[in-house]
């Protein structure tokens, strides 16, 4: 584990390192969960499988013991800083779980990343449509992997050109490690050369 500084604080990487890495994924958290989430735990698995050297990163706020997470200005500053310290020299993917999917998408081109993947991205708020958070993920102009559960509350993003919507059984959860892994693992091997 590592720990950086970032201009919002102390933030973690557990960093799963690959020997002759063919790239490298970091995976953001949800607003009010850590690292260890199923659906983290799936998407890491498969892309160290695959050969791919991975960094799950833990926000400043989790860090600090808050619950609620700070600003997107301030999200977005801290796991920019992050990934530019880690300075990987391999292709690098981003993505997250939910809160997380979100950081990713809107840092994903000033980071230089060759592809987002999304878990659990939450489209709007529950019941609140209107509040559509899609814009985030139609910004991205890299491959992209959507894994969203059938039923969840906070929406379906719809596919795109360059955007990849893979439907599992549950919610907002994904609460099974097998189930994001092996929607994850074709993309991986379809999108890394």
């Amino acid at each position: 584990m590592l720990e950086l500084d970032t201009p919002d604080g102390l933030a973690r990487v557990h960093l799963r390192e690959v020997a002759a890495a063919r790239a490298a994924l970091v995976l953001g958290h949800g607003a009010g969960g850590g690292v260890e989430s199923p659906d983290l735990v799936g998407a890491a698995n498969a892309a160290h499988e695959a050969g791919l050297t991975v960094a799950l990163v833990e926000q400043p706020y989790r860090v600090a013991g808050r619950r609620s997470p700070a600003p997107a200005a301030r999200l977005d500053t801290a796991w920019s800083s992050m990934v530019e310290q880690l300075a990987f020299d391999v292709p690098l993917l981003v993505g997250g779980r939910s809160l997380g999917a979100r950081v990713a998408c809107r840092t994903a081109r000033q980071l230089g990343a060759t592809a987002v993947l999304c878990l659990a991205f939450p489209v709007h708020p529950p019941g609140r449509p209107e509040k559509s958070r899609l814009a985030e993920l139609d910004a991205v102009e890299v491959a992209t992997l959507v894994v969203q559960g059938e039923r969840d509350p906070f929406g379906m993003p719809p596919p795109g050109p360059n955007r990849e919507v893979v439907q599992i059984p549950g919610t907002h959860s994904l609460r099974s490690v097998t189930a994001v892994a092996d929607a994850v693992a074709p993309w991986l091997r379809a999108h890394i050369r």
